[in-house]
């Protein structure tokens, strides 16, 4: 059983909340881990890279100077790879990387991602954060009483919280997500994860993948 500390927007200890590892399957795969996040990295890529082979580059197609004789080496066309401003043997041309793993198991991962989080004392449970008004003024300085100002954090609202997205959006380093939009990437690049108790309360809720057993 995992035991947080539970903070109110002074950054004082209001309370504790205990947190079962199996709710987030009980173990952590890195392996999967690993794939998926390589998965999300390669979906986010645009493939628009392109290259010119040496039959688009533009130029002659006549051979430089003849094959014998010359006492040089042999030559083909402007055009080869060989030469300045020719073409590129092999270079990449546009596709599509995207790929995708079983559903199951990138929600598996989702939620090992936030054990993992757990485990490391990454995690800080903050007891509400509703602000009054768009304040990036005050959400800074919630985030500075809870020594979370100079880390890259993810702060997890239970549902979509315009207030609180608009308020942080300009603070660098800082990522407001709904824990519905929650995914393995974005729990495992930050430093920190901060949640409202109303959060986590929805993390635990969430049903187990049989693929996180």
């Amino acid at each position: 059983m995992l035991t947080l500390n539970v903070y109110n927007r002074e950054g004082n200890t209001v309370g504790t909340v205990d947190v079962d590892p199996q709710e987030f399957g009980g173990e952590i795969n890195r392996q999967l881990l690993h794939d998926v996040v390589l998965m999300y990295l390669a979906n986010q890529r645009a493939g628009t890279h392109s290259t010119l082979r040496r039959g688009e580059v533009a130029g002659s197609t006549k051979k430089l100077f003849r094959q014998k004789g010359t006492g040089r080496a042999r030559a083909g066309n402007r055009r080869t790879n060989k030469r300045k401003g020719g073409g590129t043997a092999k270079g990449p041309k546009p596709r599509d990387y995207e790929y995708h793993l079983p559903r199951r198991a990138v929600r598996a991962a989702t939620r090992m991602a936030i054990l993992s989080k757990l485990q490391d004392n990454e995690v800080v449970v903050i007891d509400e954060l509703n602000l009054p008004a768009i304040k990036t003024k005050e959400m800074a300085g919630i985030l500075a009483k809870l020594q979370l100002d100079e880390k890259t954090c993810l702060v997890g609202t239970a549902g979509l919280d315009q207030t609180v997205f608009r308020s942080a959006r300009n603070i660098r380093g800082v990522e407001v997500l709904p824990t519905s939009q929650f995914h393995t990437y974005a729990v495992l690049r930050p430093k920190r994860l901060l949640l409202t108790k109303a959060a986590l309360e929805a993390l635990r809720q969430q049903k187990p993948t049989p693929a996180a057993q």
